[in-house]
This record gives structure tokens, sequence and C-alpha cells, in this order.
């Protein structure tokens, strides 16, 4: 039988999807004349650091006999002979010449073989040891290498290769499926052209010369890091929806920065109408590193895709987009991260959130089905978005209805328009004085003006006490004249909030039990799907005609709220 094809899409700032700087060894530096790494004592470190590379050639090896663990020559008698010895001049002979012989395994290594794990032999340009990733400290990108892989291939080879499970086998990913990787938004980027010698047809075709901090988005060298435009999350979403419309899948794994996984996996599963399982994947130490946590959770996103439970008996995808981590499975809604350590996702909102766990040595397990609308229950996914919707324009007095195009003539987001949303947060002791109103709040005051410059599709989420929402009085009225500017405005509790914000205000939605993150990133696909409430003349003073068709709107914002 075929083995299931699995997507696998790189994403930003993604310490799953980075190593630590390349070195140069000792024995590289002993050649070249340079000192020698040392450790906290002036000495030659006790061991060179070896990295993943290829062979050019086929070469021989000799190992010594019974050296692979210490209780090995424990029990020699369980061992065959070894392939023959070594004698004082390092010559091999199938027998022993003498008794100072040394007992040998021969094994010849191809290239064909795979990665092998080797000292690192280059040097800068100039001759010196590379003790960086940059050239010189602070050096600009063009002194600069990248840590971070360009994809996900290099990743999974090297698991495949070097990862056990506890039986002692490799080939943990491929036994299970097949893989194609793209490049949506990825944290390492090629600047020159991706090489003939590495193309793959992953649908993307040839890869042109691309730029540091707009093509790829990395954090490392730290002082050269690049976030990612709002631009590159619709682009990032065509790239995920076209791949999973070809129906070649039997599920997609997305790799992150720990941070903001969790916003990008919600957003997915809100929008890709898929009936596949879409699981995301992090890690809090880079790859190669001691106890990297990214490989293991890349195999056990595996091992639940290919096991088929999220669809829990039927033919579509029962849970959503999740988040595989630390042998957890959290639902993408509601999960955090709180702290920079492997086990520090919580799920949040007080309501559940682990959906299954990897089992250990077993399979994985359902522990319930979420509720929530997800993938292609969702009522704000691609499929279900207009073409266009209405927008806001204003200044000098004026707001007016625009028409805006959300979507191209294939079914797909165009970048230049996605949504603008705000997150403001409440705080004790904030107003500037007890009859503090709308026009105190400046920082929202102002966003409101520039929005209706620059952005047609804009909205706020006010991150109020927990768990209801409610903020200060001036910020709420503030908050009201964004709605009634075209603005539509979410409220939850602040922090992971463990109650549901109910609906309180007729004219702002309440968040349910979403944290401000995760209801921006609804509120944005909200926009998308119903565009602007209708503005008010004037937005300090609407008329009745003007709150009802509001709340109209509003309404439908609420409904999509209260259920994904």
């Amino acid at each position: 039988m075929a083995k299931p094809r699995i997507a696998v899409f790189s994403g930003p700032t993604a310490t799953i999807q980075n190593s630590p700087p390349l070195v140069t060894s000792n024995k590289a530096r002993a050649l070249h004349g340079w000192p020698l790494l040392t450790d906290g004592a002036g000495a030659p470190i006790a061991q060179d650091a070896v990295r993943a590379q290829r062979l050019a050639a086929p070469v021989t090896v000799y190992v010594d006999y019974l050296s692979a663990h210490p209780l090995e020559e424990d029990v020699p008698e369980l061992y065959a002979a070894p392939d023959g010895y070594l004698d004082a001049s390092g010559a091999f002979h199938e027998a022993a010449t003498s008794a100072a012989d040394r007992p040998v395994y021969r094994v010849t290594l191809e290239p064909s073989d795979g990665l092998f794990m080797l000292p690192y032999m280059a040097r800068q340009a100039d001759g010196k040891p590379w003790d960086e990733a940059s050239s010189y400290p602070l050096a600009p990108s063009d002194a600069s290498r990248q840590t971070f892989y360009p994809d996900a291939s290099r990743i999974y080879e090297e698991i495949d290769r070097f990862g056990l499970d506890s039986n002692g086998q490799s080939s943990l990913l491929s036994n299970q499926a097949d893989f194609d990787f793209y490049r949506p938004a990825p944290s390492g980027g090629w600047r020159k052209g991706r090489p003939a010698s590495l193309r793959t047809d992953t649908g993307e075709g040839d890869i042109a010369p691309e730029t540091w901090g707009e093509d790829f988005f990395m954090y490392y060298p730290r002082h050269l890091r690049a976030e990612p435009p709002m631009s590159a999350l619709a682009r990032a979403t065509n790239v995920v929806a076209k791949a999973l419309a070809s129906g070649e899948y039997a599920g997609a794994q997305w790799l992150e920065g720990s941070p903001t996984t969790e916003e990008s996996m919600y957003w997915l599963n809100l929008v890709i109408d898929t009936t596949i399982p879409l699981v995301g994947h992090s890690a809090q130490r880079p790859h190669q590193t001691v106890s990297a946590d990214g490989d293991k959770n890349i195999y056990d996103g595996v091992k639940y895709i290919v096991s088929g439970i999220s669809s829990n008996g039927g033919a579509k995808d029962a849970v959503g987009g999740v988040m595989i981590v630390d042998e957890q499975v959290f639902h993408s809604r509601e999960v955090t991260k709180t702290d920079a350590r492997p086990g520090n996702y919580q799920a949040t909102g007080g309501h559940g959130g682990v959906v299954a766990l990897m089992g250990g040595y077993g399979p994985p397990a359902l522990t319930y089905i979420p509720t929530k609308k997800h993938t292609w229950r969702s009522d704000v996914n691609l499929s279900k978005m207009p073409a266009t919707v209405m927008g806001v324009r204003g200044g000098e007095g004026v707001i007016q209805p625009v028409t805006v195009q959300v979507k191209d003539a294939a079914g797909y987001l165009l970048p230049d328009v996605m949504p603008k949303v705000t997150l403001a947060k409440y705080a004790r002791y904030q107003p500037d004085s007890a009859g503090s109103g709308a026009a105190d709040e400046v920082e929202i005051m102002a966003r409101i003006q520039e929005n209706l410059r620059s952005r047609p599709l804009a909205g706020f989420v006010g991150e109020g006490a927990s768990p209801y929402g409610s903020m200060n009085r001036s910020t709420d009225d503030a908050l009201l004249v964004a709605t009634f500017s075209g603005m539509p405005v979410a409220r939850c509790g602040r922090g992971a909030t463990g109650g549901l914000a109910s609906k309180i205000d007729p004219l702002l939605i309440a968040g349910s039990n979403l944290t401000s993150i995760k209801a921006r990133i609804l509120l944005m696909a909200c926009l998308l799907t119903f565009g602007a409430p209708p503005p008010a003349k004037d937005p300090m003073a609407p008329t009745p005609d003007e709150v009802a068709a509001t709340r109209e709107v509003i309404a439908k914002y609420q409904a999509v709220f209260d259920s994904h």
C-alpha cells in the first residue's frame, strides 16, 4: 500500500527549524594553525563538535569491536567475532597477528548512505575560523550566515537519519509517510536563488533570489531579526490553501516560532476549508542541541496524522487545527505559551483544550471532540468569504463606505487588504481624570483616524477585566467611536481568562473565553467575511437608525464569536 503523504509548511522565526551556528572544529583549527577552542580552564575542549554532513567519496573505516555500549564487553559470548584486526602499524588483517592486535569492525561508508556526523572543517573566506553565524560581531546580513533551514526537508532527513525510537529503530518519519515541503513564510531563504541541485517539485517552481527580512523571517543573528508583515499572512494562507486543495495529502504540519504558532494555527483553523488534520509544531530548543524538543514534536505530529484518530471514525477531520508539543495535542483555539521551556504550553479558557494525548509507547488517543466550528465547518473559511466586502474610508469629518476586494479571481486572499486589528488593554488607574472621555484615549482615537486613511478593513480588541472584558469608561467610549466609524470591537478578559466575556453591550462583540490574541485572529477573519459595520455620519453621536444598523452587523460577528 502507498504511504500517506503529508504537506509540511515552514513558518517564520521557527526555532524548530533552527540549528546552532556552524563553528569551525578544532580539527580544522589545528590543520590551519589557529588557536584551538578551549574549556573553562584554558585546555582544548574534550570533544570536538560534529555536524551532519555528506561524504564526497566512499571511505572505509575501522570501528573498535564492542564499543557501542559500555556493557557490550560484559557479554562477548553473545557476539560474533570481529571482522578483523589492526596491527601496531594500523594495517588490517582478517586474523590476529599478535596479542596486541586490535579487534575491529570494517565498514565502507558510501555517499548514498546519507548524512554522517563529522567535524566541521569550513573557514571564512579570509582563512579565519568561524566562531559564530556572522563573520564578525554585529556584521550586516551580507557578512552573516543563516542558521535557519530554508525549508523542513533537511530537518526531516536528519530526524530520519539520527533519530531513534525506543527499540533502536531509525527512519522514524519515512517509515510512516512521504512528505512535500512548502515555504509559505520561511525562516531561512535563498539569497542567490535555490541551486538546481536542491530543487524539488512541491508546486513552487524555481526560487528566485530572496531578500533577508522580506522573503524570509528569522531571529538569529539576533541583531538581524525580521518579523513578517501582515501581507505575509495572506500569502502564507494562499500557499496552504492551494496545496491542500490538491487532495493529495492526509494531513499538514505547520512549523513556526513558539510564541506565535498558536496564532497561526488558529487562523488556519478558521480560514482553511479542508477535511484533513492541520497540525502545528514549535520548539523551545534548536535542532541538534541538548534535548531538542522539536524533533519529537514533529514525529508525534506524523503519528497523529497517520493514526486517523482526528476523524473520530468518520470521513472528515472532527477536531480542527491543533498544536502538538510535549506529547500533548492542544486545540489551536485554546492553547497559549507561558514560558520558553518544554512543557510551557497551557490550555486557556479554563474548559479543556487538550484534545488528545500521544500515548507514550501506544497510539494517540482522543480525549474529547471540540464543539467549536473549524476548517470545513467554519463560517469564515476561504470558501465562504465573498470576493468583495464593504470597508470604510474617511477624512475631514466624512466617512464613506467603500467596496473592498478581498479575494482574487481564483478565490485567494489579496495581501494588501488584510484587516488591521489593534489591541487596547485595560489597567486600573489608567484614566487621566475621573471625567475622562473618548477624546482622552489619544492612542485609540489616533488609530481610528489612521485606519480611515489607510485601512478600509480595521477593528479593535479590548482586553479588559477578567472575565467579562469590562474596561475604563473612557476606553469604552473611544471603542464605541471606533464601532460607529466602521471598525468592530471585540472585548475579552485579560490574560488567560477562565471565564466567559458575556454580552454586556449589543454594540460590542463579546469575546467568549478567547485570549485577546485569538480574538484578534477571529476578528480579522470576520472582517474579511462580513466587512465593516456601516459608519455613522457622526461617530460621536449616532442616530437611532444608525445604532440599529450597526447592531445588525455586530450580531453576525457575535454569532461567529460564539461558535468558533
